[in-house]
């Protein structure tokens, strides 16, 4: 980021409105906290929706998701605790633990499982959608697990950063999908700190406080909220001890969004059209 005396100093992004989640469930009954993607919130394009799960109690998470369809858009799973095997209808199969990152382009279509792998203990994620332009939409379905291991840890002062997609630093995550460009930060403070962390102009986005409490960009946020931000070039976080983050954002597409359940196009014809081609057997 130039910040020289030649270059006009770069505008921090401001929070425009904070907001709790709504509680739900989904798949077969699983308790979700829904953040954006309710009506709360229903888009910060080109970010769909974001989920929390998050329970030490089997009965709130056993059940899982079986088989589903989508089409239009990518998710991405990031575990924190617990763990998750996922298999599709193209022969793709994989086991997320703690740390690990699921990344799915579902495109034209496909169908999925995504069930828990455990009798106890907590299970605690998230699930993030990504819409896709116009002409990705009906492209070949995608998948990729994404170790733990493999995802850059980078450390500021009091804080680490987990970089699943995005730069910092000069390091990129692994997730990086051409027409969205998503940046999405897990920040861990443990210690009292503050992180000033450059987010590119074209950019929509939020921070979504899931451990203790955060000053973003001067607007204290607490935890379980989310803060969604204005224009600018960069974000100020200011945390305790113990407080965790997801920071996310991406480029906007600006295109018609047309979405029902699992469906997300352009039109409702092309919903109609999805609709028809899950129910005939085409994903």
């Amino acid at each position: 980021m130039d910040i020289s005396p030649q270059s006009p100093l770069p505008v921090l992004r401001l929070v425009t409105r904070t907001l709790r989640g709504q509680h739900t469930s989904d798949g077969a009954g699983v308790a979700l906290t829904r953040v954006i993607g309710g009506s709360g919130l229903s888009m910060i394009d080109p970010i769909l929706m974001l989920d929390v799960f998050h329970s030490d109690d089997p009965d709130a998470y056993i059940a899982g998701f079986p088989d589903h369809p989508h089409r239009g858009f990518e998710t991405i799973t990031y575990m924190l605790a617990g763990r998750l095997r996922h298999r599709d209808n193209k022969g793709h199969e994989g086991l997320l633990g703690p740390g690990d990152v699921q990344w799915m382009t579902a495109a034209r279509g496909i169908v999925h499982s995504e069930m828990p792998e455990q009798e106890e203990g907590l299970m605690r994620g998230f699930q993030l959608w990504l819409n896709l332009p116009a002409k990705d939409k009906m492209g070949p379905a995608r998948y990729q697990d994404i170790a733990a291991a493999a995802i850059p840890t980078l450390r500021r002062g009091g804080a680490t950063i987990k970089l699943l997609a995005g730069r910092v630093d000069g390091v990129d995550g692994p997730i990086a999908s051409a027409a969205t460009q998503p940046v999405i930060l897990d920040l861990l403070f443990d210690a009292e700190d503050e992180l000033d962390l450059p987010i590119p102009a074209s950019h929509h986005g939020f921070a979504f406080v899931y451990e203790g409490q955060a000053e973003v960009s001067g607007t204290v946020v607490p935890a379980d909220h989310a803060a969604v931000l204005g224009d600018g070039e960069w974000v100020h976080v200011m945390a305790p001890a113990g407080t965790r983050l997801l920071l996310v954002a991406g480029h906007p597409l600006h295109e018609p969004v047309a979405r029902y359940g699992p469906f997300v196009m352009n039109t409702k014809e092309e919903i109609f059209q999805a609709v028809q081609d899950y129910n005939a057997g085409l994903f």
